[in-house]
């Protein structure tokens, strides 16, 4: 995902809105303020108008969202990317953010070509000046191989291959990695990863890369990788079957954060953590009524098998406490119960550090990475109490599905004031400017910023 070096031959771009364009029309040469008339163009949010300029080169005129600032789409600039012809633009008069522009641009002309060749050539965007023209390309880079990841399907994209695509990217920084596969995850302690994913072809895993200074801000990234969920002996029904190949979204997630940390050299120690599996069936697959001792010790008595990415995220989240980070944040598909709640757009998150929770509100805010604080309700932490174990994977009752999930996550963190859970959906059911359908990846460029905040911060006080 790149832009183009910025040439005063590259055709501008004006951003002109409805209030503003009768002003601005008036100032135009007549013949083109006569074609503006002729056309209707008005500015509407949208809309687009090619002309001459006085030199006779051609100018176009985009119409831009209202004043009102909680009305603005922060994307609403990647409709460029799809309307445009083929040929190299760059942005002209009326931009107000012409770096989350440019990104927007970026965002928008992604376009999944594993499987089918794009059949137009898109247009081209000049780098605007002034704007940290590697810091847009880095964050466009690393979504586009989140989509990349989500969108490929299971037969392309099983535990083999993400786990692969994990080791790729942490060799690529030198970073210190590691795999543990099959019946290792017993020897080595991750008794839930191995349950969910014992039943596949392909051997669950767990993926372990560690990168950075040892005195750096310590971050550790823990995303479930279920690179399909059938729902297990629960079997999912045929509907709620057909996107399960981004199920490990909370991987990609991770993976797309990562990339954004490693390539910028941000000064943190990384570590990141993927429990990958494929939730199968087959004569081994776990059961309804099983129950297992999990990582930190605390025996799990199955209620559903369709509840399998929390088992595995409890091992990987155990085994990231052992080591305390200063921010832990873990990413998955989680529950349906956060889609009904808040859509497919806004992924819920809980935390308990109200001081984390108001930084993340505060950061979504700014970059245009929408996410909503959710409560770690305690008086429902009993609902997962066992009768026979320690607790059980799923409550008995039909309310508050995504706070018992994250409830249930939260016995295995130690330190649950640095630790925030996303309950992500990572699709796109529709294209929306900078958010084409299909695959993509939700939380992980506030989290960058955050990140990166933290750093500087840390950096000024010591």
């Amino acid at each position: 995902m790149k832009l183009e070096d910025w040439s005063p031959e590259a055709i501008a771009i004006d951003f002109v809105n409805k209030e503003d364009w009768p002003e601005r029309r008036a100032k135009l040469p007549e013949p083109t303020a006569r074609l503006a008339n002729l056309m209707g163009f008005e500015a509407n949010a949208g809309s687009m108008f090619v002309a001459p300029d006085l030199g006779g080169a051609p100018r176009v005129f985009f119409g831009a969202e209202g004043k009102e600032p909680k009305a603005r789409d922060p994307f609403f600039a990647g409709k460029l990317a799809t309307a445009l012809p083929k040929g190299l633009y760059r942005l002209g008069d009326g931009v107000d953010a012409p770096a989350q522009a440019a990104l927007a641009f970026l965002l928008s002309s992604y376009a999944f070509s594993r499987y089918k060749a794009r059949r137009n050539e898109a247009p081209r965007l000049c780098a605007p000046q002034g704007v940290d023209r590697a810091r847009v390309e880095r964050i466009a880079a690393a979504v586009a191989l989140g989509r990349d990841l989500i969108n490929t399907p299971t037969n392309d994209m099983g535990p083999e291959a993400l786990a692969e695509a994990a080791l790729a990217l942490g060799a690529k920084h030198g970073a210190k990695s590691r795999v543990v596969v099959g019946d290792a995850l017993l020897a080595e302690n991750f008794p839930l990863i191995h349950a969910v994913g014992r039943a596949a072809a392909q051997a669950p895993r767990l993926v372990e890369f560690e990168h950075g200074p040892e005195d750096g801000l310590r971050v550790t990234l823990v995303g479930k990788g279920v690179c399909f969920d059938t729902g297990g002996l629960d079997i999912k029904p045929s509907s709620a079957m057909a996107l399960m190949k981004k199920d490990m979204g909370g991987a990609a997630t991770a993976l797309s954060l990562a990339a954004m940390l490693l390539d910028s050299e941000t000064p943190i120690r990384l570590r990141v953590l993927l429990p990958i599996v494929e939730n199968s069936i087959s004569a081994s697959a776990f059961r309804t009524s099983d129950v297992y001792r999990s990582r930190k010790g605390l025996s799990v008595e199955i209620g559903n098998t369709d509840a399998e990415g929390r088992l595995i995220l409890a091992d990987a989240l155990a085994y990231a406490s052992e080591t305390p980070p200063d921010l832990l944040f873990d990413f998955a598909t989680l529950t349906g119960a956060a889609r009904v709640a808040l859509g497919p757009e806004i992924p819920p998150f809980f935390t308990g550090d109200d001081g984390l929770a108001d930084e993340i509100a505060k950061k979504a805010a700014a970059v245009g990475d929408p996410v909503w604080r959710m409560p770690l309700w305690d008086n429902y932490d009993s609902g997962l109490d066992g009768k026979i174990s320690d607790l059980v994977n799923v409550t008995s009752g039909p309310f508050a599905g995504s706070i018992t999930a994250a409830l249930f996550l939260r016995r295995f963190v130690s330190h649950p004031e640095r630790w925030a859970h996303f309950d992500v959906y990572c699709w796109n059911p529709s294209t929306k400017p900078g958010r084409p359908e299909g695959g993509d990846v939700q939380a992980a460029r506030v989290l960058y910023e955050l990140i990166e905040a933290r750093v500087e911060q840390r950096n000024t006080n010591s």
